[in-house]
C-alpha cells in the first residue's frame, strides 16, 4: 500500500506478515517523538479537544470527552477531581453509532469474498443514527431520546424481536453463530459474521487483559498513577505501551463490567468480533431514564489529577480504553500532550495479535486479515 499524502503519513498504517517475526510492522508517527505534544502546545480549551477530533477523526467525539475531564483536572484544585463512574448517555449514544459504522462500512471491506451489493446498506433504512459526522446531541435528555430511538429501530427492523429478550437467547457464542446464520440472507451484519465464524471461532491468540481499571478505587487509583508516570517519563511509551512488564489488549470483551467473567473464559476471534454486535444491543437496550445505578456501568470514564497542572483521563469507547495524559504550563495551557489508543495495544509488535500471526503459515492471509478485524485497527492494515 502506498501512502499518498501528508495527512495518511501522519495517520500512519500497519502492515501484517503472517508466518514472519516481526508479523507487524508499522505505527502512527502522529503518536511519536512528541509530535501531537508539540501541535497541541500552548492551546487551551475548546481548542484541544477540536485538534484532537480533527487527528483522530474515527472517534473525535472522545477525544473531545478526555480532553474536556483532562483538561479540567489538570486545572481544577485536587479535591475536584472528575469522580470515576459511569460514562455519560451522551458517550454511551456516540459509542452506538462508533459501533454501528464499523459494522456498516468496515465489515463488508473486511471480507473481500462476500461480494458487493447494492442492497448491502438497505438494513439500515430508517436508522435513527447517522454514519457520517454528527453533531452531537444538544444535551443528555436528547441523547436519551436518541438512545431509545435505535432500541425501537433495532428491535422493529433488525432483530426483529425484543432486544432485552434477544441477548438473553445469544449472549452464548454457539447460539450466536446459530442466529447469525439463520439470519445472514436478510441481515448484512449478521451475514459478514456467518462468514467469519467457521475459522475465526478455531483461531484463541493467548490473552492478557488490560486491566488498569478496578472496582477497587484505591488500586484503580494506584495502578493508574504507575501507567501515568510511564507516559510523563517516556514519550514513545504510546506507540508500545506494556503493562506491568507484559503486552495487553483492550476491546469491547475487556470492559471492567466483564472483569470476573473474563478469568473463566478464553476469548476467540469469534468472540472478540461478535462483542461489538452484542455491545451494540446492549447500549441500545440501557434505560435511556435510568442513571444505571443499580447495576455494572456499560461504560465507565473518569479523570484524575496527578501533580500541579498533570492529570491523566480515561474511558471505555468503541475500540477499547482511551487514555488522555496532559501537562499544562503556568498559564493553563498545553505544555505536553499524550494519547494511549487502543490500536497500540492491539497493535503491539510483541502482543498477542502478533504473536497469532507469527504462527501461522506464511501464506495464510484469510486467518490473518480475520485476525485483524478482530482487533480492530482505526487505522490503514494490509496483509
Amino acid at each position: 500500500m502506498q501512502i499518498s499524502t501528508p495527512l495518511e503519513a501522519l495517520a500512519g498504517q500497519y502492515q501484517l506478515h503472517p508466518g514472519a517475526s516481526p508479523s507487524i510492522v508499522g505505527a502512527r508517527p502522529v503518536l511519536g517523538a512528541g509530535r501531537l505534544g508539540r501541535l497541541l502546545q500552548g492551546q487551551k480549551g475548546e481548542q484541544v479537544g477540536r485538534t484532537l477530533s480533527s487527528v483522530f477523526t474515527l472517534c473525535g467525539h472522545a477525544h473531545r470527552r478526555m480532553a474536556e475531564l483532562a483538561l479540567a483536572a489538570a486545572s481544577g484544585p485536587a479535591e475536584q477531581n472528575a469522580a470515576p463512574g459511569a460514562a455519560p448517555v451522551i458517550l454511551l449514544l456516540e459509542t452506538a453509532r462508533d459501533h454501528l459504522r464499523s459494522i456498516a462500512l468496515d465489515w463488508p471491506q473486511r471480507l473481500p469474498d462476500l461480494g458487493t451489493s447494492a442492497q448491502q446498506t438497505d438494513w439500515l433504512r430508517g436508522c435513527p443514527l447517522s454514519l457520517g459526522t454528527a453533531r452531537a446531541p444538544a444535551d443528555a435528555d436528547a441523547a436519551r431520546q436518541t438512545l431509545a430511538a435505535l432500541r425501537v429501530w433495532l428491535e422493529r427492523a433488525v432483530l426483529q424481536q425484543g432486544v432485552t429478550c434477544w441477548l438473553a437467547d445469544q449472549r452464548d457464542p454457539d447460539a450466536l453463530a446459530c442466529w447469525c446464520k439463520a439470519n445472514a440472507e436478510r441481515l448484512l451484519p449478521a451475514r459478514c459474521l456467518a462468514a467469519w465464524h467457521p475459522l475465526a471461532h478455531t483461531l484463541t491468540p493467548a490473552t492478557r487483559c488490560l486491566d488498569l481499571l478496578d472496582e477497587d478505587q484505591t488500586l484503580q487509583t494506584d495502578q493508574l498513577q504507575q501507567l501515568a508516570q510511564r507516559l510523563a517519563d517516556e514519550p514513545d511509551f504510546v506507540q508500545r505501551p506494556t503493562w506491568l512488564g507484559q503486552c495487553a489488549e483492550t476491546g469491547p470483551w475487556t470492559r471492567l463490567r466483564h472483569r470476573r467473567a473474563q478469568q473463566s473464559m478464553q476469548p476467540s476471534a469469534w468472540t472478540r468480533l461478535s462483542a461489538r454486535w452484542l455491545e451494540l444491543m446492549e447500549l441500545a437496550a440501557a434505560d435511556p431514564k435510568s442513571d444505571g445505578s443499580d447495576s455494572a456501568p456499560l461504560l465507565v470514564c473518569g479523570a484524575l489529577r496527578l501533580d500541579d497542572g498533570q492529570a491523566l483521563a480515561w474511558c471505555e469507547m468503541a475500540r477499547g480504553l482511551l487514555l488522555h495524559w496532559v501537562q499544562l504550563d503556568a498559564d493553563g495551557a498545553v505544555q505536553d500532550y499524550r494519547v494511549l489508543a487502543p490500536t497500540e495495544w492491539n497493535f503491539h509488535p510483541d502482543g498477542a495479535l502478533a504473536l497469532a500471526l507469527t504462527s501461522l503459515p506464511a501464506n495464510d492471509t484469510v486467518a490473518a486479515r480475520t485476525l485483524a478485524a478482530a482487533f480492530d485497527p482505526c487505522v490503514a492494515c494490509t496483509v
